[in-house]
């Protein structure tokens, strides 16, 4: 772990929480939110920082801030960031800036504002806890400002879709919280040490009946928050009749929570009952991905239609996890971030239609793109991008999850690819009835973008192209530690093919080296090998190394 002189991650994780609070008590609605929109984008600023002195190729948490909290529960204030979390916190660093700042000055006032910067700082407390306790601390937290900000600014069935949404999400928590202390406790029988810090904790020994029923209590909460197919049904209803701000918190960043989870904790802390329940996640993934587009396509409700398309996104995610690939693993983390992006550029642009028509009833639309060629261009931009055209981060994302889970996995890979196949059919024929179909009635006279509203979309659109053709920018960050969980999972389990591999920085011969680690029960060794580096793209991610049982190295280019 790398120590950081200055708390960064405090900072980016308590002035949002501690500006909302302040926020609530100011007596000027304008003022609060200039006030909140200055606060989001200084922490903003503070993750984006933090991204650029992050140091590529290492593996470890870096930016570390440890210090003793509940002294006499083991529970300490700890934080760090690695490269799973890195790209999570720059999405909440992102999107909620972009939130404030879209936000309708006529019907929102200071509550609002102070509802959405708490609702930042948990989820960035979510996200680089390396406290046990502290995650579930600010992962619970997250429910208050979302769930008042459904009830509060909501549509007509508000109030149904915010308790369905609390009390769903509560129920899985519960069995999270009570995995947690015995968890802990079965720590402290071993060592004599209570504590929540998560580096000590993964070292816990477990049977494996103990790893498969703490799995299964851990991964309650997390199925139930991305949501993973059948625990998604108070989804539609949240999505649809939550405001555009919490629509976009509750799909683009709150849902990775859950995949977050299961990366961070049921892979880190139950490896063997990850890996041998995979074929129960694999299949709820692929489920849900082809449930989800053949729903989505029926939709009228354009709010509707994107809490079913989600659903079906991130069913690619779940299989990304559970195929213990590296390169699926390194799409997994990629396409958490993309999703995030292009949920978010969706539904503000939703938002627009609904503040200019005042329905987002499909069979209500029509001749869009003829009143508003920005908007409309703006859309089917997003909306290529989310059936996985190539050049976009919608494309890269789902190809390396295919391609990862088809070496082992090649079966569920395959009824997956239908995915994206129909993603096409539904988001298409929903932008050709409500853009491309003759005006039929007011709906279709409409103001296009304002300059306000470009300069707000603008960011996501970008992004969406450069993350499209220069997606190692990302991966290089990601893949160390990506690798380094792989090799604890497939360690765990004593497989003796390809366990990860790691790099160092190439040499002045243009030759990398590379660890490969290989065994089965009886032993592991660690093999080092110098491999050519693809000089168009140094990265560790091209360069790719199998480990057969007798330890011969072979050396490729992985596609």
């Amino acid at each position: 772990m790398t120590q950081s002189s200055l708390p960064f991650l405090t900072v980016i994780v308590l002035l949002p929480i501690i500006g909302g609070i302040v926020l609530a008590f100011l007596p000027v609605d304008r003022l609060a939110k200039y006030l909140g929109i200055a606060l989001s984008t200084v922490s903003g600023i503070l993750a984006l920082i933090v991204m650029l002195l992050f140091k590529t190729g290492d593996a470890k948490y870096q930016f570390v801030t440890n210090h003793s909290w509940v002294s006499s529960l083991g529970i300490g204030w700890h934080f760090g960031v690695d490269g799973i979390s890195l790209f999570l916190m720059e999405m909440v660093a992102l999107i909620f800036p972009i939130i404030l700042i879209a936000t309708n000055d006529k019907s929102k006032n200071n509550t609002y504002s102070a509802w959405l910067l708490i609702l930042e700082g948990a989820c960035f407390g979510s996200f680089l806890s390396m406290d046990l306790f502290g995650f579930f601390l600010f992962f619970e937290l997250t429910l208050i400002p979302a769930y008042f900000l459904i009830i509060g600014w909501g549509g007509k069935d508000r109030s149904r879709a915010a308790l369905k949404f609390f009390l769903y999400t509560l129920f899985g928590s519960a069995f999270l919280f009570a995995s947690m202390v015995i968890l802990v406790v079965i720590h402290q029988n071993q060592t004599g040490v209570f504590t929540f810090d998560i580096t000590k904790l993964v070292h816990t020994k477990l049977s494996y009946p103990t790893q498969v029923l703490l799995f299964l209590g851990f991964s309650a909460a997390f199925v139930v928050k991305t949501p993973i197919f059948p625990f998604h049904t108070w989804s539609p209803k949240a999505y649809s009749e939550a405001p555009t701000s919490g629509s976009i918190s509750l799909a683009s960043i709150m849902a990775k929570l859950g995949t977050y989870g299961l990366l961070r904790f049921d892979l880190n802390f139950f490896p063997q009952a990850s890996y041998r329940l995979a074929p129960l996640l694999l299949t709820l993934g692929v489920i849900g991905i082809v449930y989800g587009a053949i729903v989505a396509a029926v939709q009228k409700d354009f709010k509707k239609l994107v809490a079913f398309s989600s659903l079906s996104h991130l069913g690619f995610v779940a299989i990304g996890i559970f195929a213990f690939s590296t390169i699926a693993m390194n799409g997994t983390i990629l396409q958490m971030f993309n999703h995030g992006v292009l949920t978010a550029a969706m539904f503000l642009i939703i938002g627009m239609i609904l503040d200019r028509t005042k329905t987002i009833d499909i069979s209500k639309l029509s001749g869009l793109q003829k009143a508003a060629p920005v908007l409309s261009g703006a859309m089917i931009v997003v909306i290529l991008a989310s059936l996985g055209l190539p050049g976009t981060n919608g494309f890269i994302g789902e190809f390396l999850i295919l391609s990862g889970a088809f070496i082992g996995h090649r079966w569920w890979a395959v009824v997956a690819l239908t995915g994206v196949i129909l993603s096409a059919v539904y988001l298409l024929w929903a932008y050709q009835r409500a853009f491309h179909k003759k005006a039929e009635n007011s709906t279709s006279i409409i103001k296009d973008m304002t300059l306000k509203e470009k300069l707000y979309i603008a960011p996501l659109i970008l992004l969406i192209f450069f993350i499209g053709f220069f997606p190692s920018t990302m991966l290089n960050k990601i893949s160390p530690s990506v690798n380094s969980l792989i090799h604890h999972v497939r360690t765990a389990n004593h497989l003796s093919s390809q366990t990860a591999f790691s790099s160092k920085p190439t040499d002045s011969t243009g030759y990398r080296t590379i660890q490969a680690v290989t065994g089965d029960k009886s032993g592991q060794k660690i093999v080092t090998a110098q491999v050519p580096t693809d000089r168009t793209n140094n990265s560790p991610y091209r360069s790719a190394v199998s480990v057969n049982k007798n330890t011969q190295i072979k050396t490729g280019n992985a596609k």
